[in-house]
């Protein structure tokens, strides 16, 4: 939504300070990033981190140019702030579904979770499956993780007897990069797998990495030879692990022997796979010992991404935008917004 919130904010200056040209971009091509990020920030809890170049994808002539959005301003000072207010009614709405599916994980027990209904929520409900990515993610991490704490899994690196002269060159770089030196030529630390964090939607880049060797790549839509091309080829690692819906499993082993890539696949685990885990996990032989921890990260990695939203942030409160009025386009709109899923 950082778009459609640049858009409105664009829209509330120009109607509440009229300091800025609608037509000039340049009266607002930067400093709108900056209104921006005011709002997303109370809202999101983050800013956007897209490139420059595109950030202002939004003013080209396929999607905003200025003389659109000068006729959006004629209609929002018209109605004074009506088109803002969809724009943040729309907001809104998609984050009170997402309230009401993260709410399923919050009301759960290790007993009565269910890995499989919590993420079919998600493809249920239209206005949600932008968040799936995230979603997925968080629901392999918070397995792998409990998974591998409850292991625990050490993660050794040492020097060979017969390399200590180049050690003895390099002691420095040792010490500094890999915590070695000719006193301690072994080191050992706890296995760990770690979140790339929030990234840009388009990325089709890593999405998790691990201390002992593989990047993981977590795929829940279609896959084609160019997109797979571009997982393999964004990751610099030759060992892959591939997590995908379980009908994409034969797509993807025979994309990637076409691209020539399949041997540096790891492994390729399917959601049939993160459910009997889970299950095992929450209900398991050892779920006293992983049920909670399990659960307890998920809701963790939840709120981390997915900030509270249950209330009207106090930031639009304060503009007084009546979302339950009526609807402010009539049969003689000469306006119309078209929600998309993209933006």
């Amino acid at each position: 939504m950082y778009k459609p919130i640049q858009i409105a904010e664009i829209l509330y200056h120009h109607r509440v300070f009229g300091n800025i040209d609608l037509l000039s971009l340049e009266d607002y091509r930067k400093s709108s990033k900056q209104w921006r990020d005011e709002i997303s920030v109370p809202l999101l809890g983050r800013r956007c981190t897209s490139s420059a170049r595109f950030q202002d994808d939004i003013f080209n002539d396929n999607a905003m140019p200025p003389i659109l959005i000068n006729e959006l301003g004629k209609e929002n000072v018209r109605t004074n702030g009506a088109v803002e207010a969809y724009i943040y009614s729309r907001f809104a709405n998609r984050h009170s579904q997402l309230s009401e599916a993260l709410e399923y994980c919050d009301n759960s027990t290790k007993e009565s979770f269910q890995v499989k209904e919590f993420i079919e929520s998600f493809w249920n409900e239209p206005g949600l499956k932008r968040s799936l990515d995230k979603v997925y993610e968080i629901v392999v991490y918070s397995l792998f993780s409990t998974i591998v704490e409850a292991l625990d899994l050490k993660v050794e690196v040492s020097v060979a007897s017969e390399r200590f002269n180049i050690l003895g060159e390099f002691e420095d770089f040792a010490k500094m990069v890999m915590n070695i030196d000719f006193s301690k030529p072994t080191y050992i630390q706890g296995a760990k797998v770690y979140r790339v964090g929030v990234t840009n939607a388009a990325d089709r880049g890593l999405d998790m990495y691990s201390n002992w060797g593989p990047a993981i790549q977590i795929k829940h839509l279609s896959l084609d030879v160019e997109l797979a091309e571009n997982i393999v080829n964004s990751v610099s690692s030759d060992r892959i692990i591939i997590v995908c819906k379980q009908a994409e499993k034969d797509v993807i082993v025979s994309l990637l022997t076409q691209i020539g890539w399949r041997s540096h696949i790891q492994s390729i685990i399917t959601e049939k796979d993160l459910v009997n885990w889970y299950e095992k996990a929450l209900r398991g032989k050892y779920a006293d010992i992983m049920g909670d921890e399990l659960l307890t990260t998920l809701r963790c990695e939840i709120a981390e991404e997915f900030p509270s939203v249950d209330d009207t942030p106090e930031v639009l409160s304060l503009r007084n935008y009546d979302f339950n009025a009526d609807p402010y386009w009539k049969a003689d709109d000469s306006v119309y917004i078209e929600d998309s899923e993209e933006d």
